[in-house]
């Protein structure tokens, strides 16, 4: 029976997509095709598709994302994200593409990492399937589920974080990893900050990732440098550095090679400090540790600690993560030795107090409570005083001898002071010893923020403001108040520092001119490593996101922190006329606007700080209690089995309850409200027959027409679940337009028949059924446009409905039947009904046909962009041939001695390939290549039509195939090819016969 009811949840491509990704585990070479150079030159839409599924892909580009940390493989890395933004960002359809994206990578990734857990891949699997149909509500469902917040389609949010880390320094997900999951959580502006030096390997990945995601990146460097006998935290940006190969210049150069080699000396002094603690805890931490938490603890071996730090730098952090895992195997065991023995009340109460001890206990506490994190950098000066000489360079310079140090590596550079230990005075004396050259204060460091302790940050908001708006009065003010706090306190080198703050007084003019060409900005960032215990990367500007999301979250946070912190911005639009109008239209007024692309931009101007009331600057991570990890994981036989849920039954069979769900109360009002039997007992199956048919015209019209070259069959078009959703939907339409308004409303009570108002009639009917329309589109999520289009669609129908009611009439009576009112009125609804669905089958085709004719030119424009590409680079092997003629005689091309022309030459073959399978199969594609050949010049249009005659080489492209260029599941792809690849240049010499008007008696295609 369990077997039964199993058997009606998830659909068989559930299993398929599990299967998938089970093989990529098991054979991870399954695509090692991808490798190859020439992979990414096949687009994501086009012959590869009958290769593998965008599944595998996806699946596999996870797989190498997530887990080649370890062995160093960038390159795979970059593939890997390359090919997921290919198949899973790029080409995503529907009218939420950009957040469907966000969700599909999101789910992948945890359906990745939930192996051995086949119940919870499955639900991912069902998910990741349901995701990708691109339902607004669904959608909308899942962002709540994976506390992701919404982005505008646009694109155009302002997000950032001013400071993170990878997996180099104090992170846990490699450069990749954290670009792939900042794009997942909206973020479009990035700062990764690295300790004390970076390695070129380092910044080519990240800067690749960034581009791939098309991420503002900024890489930084955090110094120590001294002040007044202790460390202070100051993170070098570069600038007019704005491409990889810039920054990789900049970092072979002499002088900064050895500015690094610097930084990695003061790494590995920092490992002995490191080890030093570690030393210290096992003499005493560790016995305190033990007795708070009543476990047994072996001493922590040191040479663990650099297996466990992997590819990052070894830090005080990292320090603490290593103990606590250590910890928490220690309260396991315990745990496990206590369920071996005799079940006693004291055991329980044990076991109980340890469960919830290992589900309590975080990094942070072993930080401050065993290792004294609160002197940490304390303790590193005192250990570098004690070894003298022997310490790095590095640990011994103050900020200013620093500043002078990174000036002579390149001229354009911020400096961004960290808060952290400091107080407004020391912040007025770094800023003025540094004459200008910090200009950048990180305001907030979510890792050490405190809401309820926000004095020093509203200080030095203050001192800033003061500086940038060149007030002497106010910056005198201030500066006399610090001193004045200096006097009250029992300050490090107080009459020192008093002096100090004196002399800056008196030079207060020269102070406030230093920051006249960079005044002094803020930044924000998070500290992220990605790891649980704290909020997560990323802070979003609310004005910036959309009304549903600024709503919610201005009701109730979700767990999400709100800062003091309001970004002044201004929404910029710019308005581009439309490519080509008909002169037909082209001279109604407006008409230019009405089909102009508009393009909103926001700009961010400047923070406002206001400590009294909540900021429109908000986390896009959690609350680190709301977010936080259980460390206590219960065993299998613990583990409660999870109900399944309506969502995740079996496909057809949801659309077939549907169906049902929305036949029974069309079916019940036509039998209790209609005496002719034809209405009572097949008036509903009239309903459904027209929403059925109208929702199939639509999609064969709107994908390709009734007259189409290509390999898709009229149901290819169809979405059965979108026609299960308007058959659920129109089924309660029934009642309300038949009984409630036509019955009830115009007939019983205002007394409007056909008989005295046909007009009016089929007016309210149609209003009725546009609110009707508007409401459950509204509940489903769909577009503003949709909501409002539909409504409109309700109201054009009033006149079709009158037209089509004046013609039944007409027909009824010239053969004589008797009461032709009376038939009409009975027929009302259904001819109501039939009005709004004529005009909706126009016009739902053509935006359907407006969209997918947008794809498909996007996609045939960026293939014909890289043909050209391709072409020119082989125009320069060639030189002394005449430009067009270079692709006449291909055979020498494919034969050439030359490797980088062969090279080329293939390029050009999977060009054509791609270019054949989009003609073959995708909505649209032949109109939409025919409009955008017709738009090129003669040039173009020459070498386009010898580009696709390179298909006429059937040897030597079913080689390709045989050795590999697709994988090991050419046979798909190769009989694709050898079976129609002559139907396709036939159809595309009818193209070049019809576009250059040479005689031919045939269409391009028919």
């Amino acid at each position: 029976m369990w077997k039964a009811i199993n058997s009606i949840f998830f659909d068989r491509r559930d299993y398929k997509l599990i299967e998938i990704v089970t093989s990529v585990y098991n054979e991870p070479k399954t695509l090692g095709y991808t490798g190859k150079l020439l992979y990414p030159y096949f687009h994501p839409l086009g012959i590869k598709e009958l290769a593998e599924s965008r599944g595998l892909r996806a699946a596999y580009s996870i797989v190498n994302l997530m887990e080649s940390i370890e062995s160093g493989d960038i390159t795979r890395r970059l593939k890997a994200l390359a090919g997921l933004k290919d198949d899973l960002v790029d080409t995503v359809g529907g009218p939420m593409p950009k957040n469907t994206s966000r969700v599909l990578l999101q789910i992948m990734k945890d359906l990745v990492r939930a192996k051995g857990e086949p119940e919870h891949q499955l639900k991912l699997a069902h998910d990741f399937r349901i995701a990708a149909f691109g339902k607004p509500r669904a959608i909308r469902h899942l962002l709540d589920h994976y506390h992701l917040l919404e982005m505008p389609e646009e694109w155009n949010q302002i997000t950032f974080d001013d400071h993170v880390h990878d997996a180099n320094t104090s992170g846990r997900k490699s450069a990749t990893h954290l670009i792939m999951d900042a794009w997942i959580k909206g973020i479009r502006s990035l700062r990764v900050i690295y300790y004390h030096y970076i390695e070129p390997k380092c910044a080519l990945e990240l800067i690749e990732a960034a581009r791939i995601m098309e991420i503002d990146l900024r890489i930084g460097i955090e110094f120590w440098p001294l002040h007044r006998d202790r460390y202070i935290s100051l993170i070098w940006v570069s600038r007019g550095l704005p491409n990889l190969e810039s920054f990789l210049s900049f970092l072979a150069r002499p002088s900064v090679i050895q500015f690094m080699e610097q930084g990695k000396a003061l790494e590995k002094f920092q490992e002995k400090y490191l080890y030093r603690l570690l030393d210290e805890f096992n003499a005493s931490g560790r016995m305190e540790l033990c007795r708070d938490l009543d476990i047994t603890m072996t001493p922590v071996v040191a040479e663990e600690f650099l297996d466990f730090v992997g590819p990052g730098q070894p830090s005080f952090q990292y320090l603490g993560e290593f103990i606590h895992s250590k910890v928490i195997k220690a309260i396991q065991i315990e745990i496990s030795r206590l369920k071996e023995r005799e079940t006693t009340p004291q055991a329980e109460t044990h076991l109980d107090r340890l469960s919830k001890t290992m589900n309590d206990f975080m990094v942070s506490d072993i930080l401050e409570q065993y290792l004294d994190g609160a002197n940490f950098f304390s303790g590193l000066y005192d250990y570098v005083k004690e070894k003298g000489d022997s310490a790095p360079p590095r640990l011994c310079v103050s900020f200013c001898t620093l500043l002078d140090q990174v000036e002579e590596l390149l001229d354009d550079f911020r400096i961004t002071l960290n808060l952290d230990r400091l107080g407004p005075e020391d912040v007025l004396e770094l800023l003025y010893e540094s004459y200008g050259r910090i200009n950048r204060i990180e305001i907030i460091n979510l890792k050490k923020y405190n809401p309820l302790d926000n004095e020093v940050m509203l200080r030095v908001n203050e001192l800033k403001e003061a500086v940038n708006q060149g007030s002497i009065l106010k910056l005198k003010r201030i500066i006399s108040k610090i001193i004045a706090d200096v006097q009250k306190h029992d300050l490090h080198q107080k009459q020192d520092r008093l002096n100090n703050l004196s002399m800056i007084l008196n030079d207060i003019n020269e102070f406030k001119h230093m920051f006249d060409v960079r005044p002094i900005k803020l930044r924000i960032g998070s500290d992220s490593t990605g790891k649980p215990g704290h909020y997560g990367m990323g802070f979003a500007v609310l004005d910036t996101l959309p009304f549903r999301v600024r709503k919610k979250i201005r009701k109730e946070n979700g767990g999400r922190l709100r800062l003091p912190v309001n970004v002044k911005t201004n929404l910029c639009t710019t308005t581009s006329p439309p490519e080509s109008l008909s002169d037909t239209i082209a001279w109604i007024p407006g008409i230019h606007r009405l089909f102009s692309t508009i393009k909103r931009s926001w700009i961010p101007e400047f923070y406002l700080l206001d400590a009294g009331s909540k900021g429109n600057l908000v986390t896009l991570g959690r609350s680190a209690l709301m977010g936080q990890k259980n460390n206590f994981v219960t065993t299998s036989d613990q583990k409660s089995k999870s109900k399944k849920s309506f969502k995740y039954l079996n496909t057809p069979l949801k659309n077939f309850f549907k169906v049902i769900v929305g036949f029974i109360p069309a079916q019940l009002c036509f039998m209790l409200t209609k005496e002719w039997w034809l209405l009572a007992y097949f008036g509903a199956l009239m309903w459904f027959g027209i929403t059925g048919i109208r929702n199939v015209i639509q999609s064969v019209l709107g994908g390709g027409g009734i007259r189409r070259a290509s390999r898709l069959k009229w149901n290819d078009y169809v979405s059965w679940d979108r026609l299960a959703d308007s058959l659920l939907f129109t089924g309660f339409s029934v009642p309300l337009l038949d009984y409630l308004v036509k019955t009830l409303l115009l007939d019983k009570t205002l007394g409007i028949t056909i008989n005295s108002g046909p007009v009016m009639l089929y007016s309210v009917m149609g209003l009725a059924n546009g609110i009707y329309l508007s409401s459950h589109n509204f509940f489903r999520g769909l577009p503003k446009g949709a909501v409002t289009g539909n409504f409109f669609r309700s109201i054009l129908s009033i006149p079709v409905a009158v037209v089509l009611s004046a013609l039944t009439g007409t027909i009824l009576g010239s053969f004589n039947i008797p009461n032709v009112n009376g038939i009409l009125q009975k027929w009302a609804a259904i001819i109501s009904k039939g009005a709004s669905d004529v005009v909706a089958g126009f016009i739902e085709a053509a935006a359907d046909r407006s969209v997918y004719t947008r794809l498909r030119k996007q996609n045939i424009r960026k293939k014909i962009s890289e043909l050209f590409h391709i072409y020119s680079q082989l125009i320069m092997l060639f030189p002394e041939t005449e430009e067009l003629n270079i692709l006449e005689n291909s055979s020498i091309l494919l034969d050439n001695k030359n490797s980088e022309v062969r090279d080329l030459a293939t390029l050009i073959i999977i060009n054509a390939l791609d270019l054949f399978y989009f003609w073959m199969y995708l909505p649209r594609a032949q109109s939409s290549l025919i409009h955008v050949v017709s738009d090129m010049t003669p040039e173009e249009k020459a070498i386009f039509f010898q580009a696709q005659n390179m298909l006429r080489h059937e040897h030597h492209i079913s080689r390709l195939f045989v050795d590999g260029i697709l994988g090991k599941n050419f046979s798909r792809p190769l009989t694709f090819y050898l079976t129609l690849y002559r139907t396709y240049l036939d159809s595309i010499k009818k193209v070049k016969a019809s576009i250059l008007h040479e005689k031919s008696d045939d269409k391009p295609y028919s």
